[in-house]
């Protein structure tokens, strides 16, 4: 059996999803509801494959997705959406993500995008893979922080909440100096001063 952590925050979804599954080679191990859930159940379950919804309270599948492979976790990911925005697209796309799920028609396409996934292949539409081409051509579309990487965008995003830089540190379990390495390195990528700038461009941020 192959292991598949379900996150999504509609109960009714996560059981739709074990009762697509039932019968088959995939088998559900667990269920959140939210970001920072998901990633304890995986460090938990260790599930071979992470289904999670884009759009969840709190830490949502994007920032989930980024945060994984920021950590090195390389095991396969796939959406599940009933609609994505243009930068949310670009961002799990560049995050490195296996598949992408339409929620409408996911019980005739889930299957096969596990079976896909689970091999090593990708499982993406070509509407949406064709979307993420012509939008990476058009600069308009990227998001104040996307010449950050995942770490750096996370770290951007806790300076807008407020959050010190000892804080950001215990949060994101490094060091306070090392924190400020990051910030350092940030305000010379996007040509800022200081963390007010920062900070107004993490609000103004909409590529999760």
């Amino acid at each position: 059996m192959i292991s598949v952590l379900v996150a999504d925050d509609h109960a009714f979804i996560r059981a739709g999803v074990d009762a697509v599954l039932r019968g088959t080679r995939f088998r559900v191990v667990a269920g959140t509801a939210s970001g920072e859930e998901t990633l304890d159940a995986i460090g938990t379950h260790d599930p071979a494959i992470v289904l999670l919804d884009i759009n969840m309270p709190g830490m949502n599948g994007v920032q989930t997705l980024e945060t994984l492979r920021a950590r090195g976790d390389r095991r396969p990911v796939v959406m599940l959406t009933a609609e994505i925005t243009d930068r949310q697209l670009l961002t799990v796309m560049r995050a490195g993500v296996e598949g992408i799920v339409s929620k409408d028609g996911a019980e005739d396409d889930l299957i096969d995008v596990l079976d896909k996934v689970a091999t090593g292949e990708k499982a993406i539409a070509p509407a949406f893979l064709q979307r993420a081409l012509d939008l990476s051509l058009n600069p308009e579309i990227a998001g104040p922080l996307e010449k950050l990487n995942p770490r750096e965008r996370r770290i951007a995003r806790l300076v807008a909440r407020g959050l010190r830089n000892r804080d950001i540190g215990a949060e994101l379990n490094i060091g306070e100096g090392t924190v400020k390495v990051y910030l350092h390195a940030i305000y010379q990528k996007l040509g800022i001063d200081n963390r007010t700038e920062l900070a107004l461009l993490a609000v103004g941020d909409t590529s999760d």
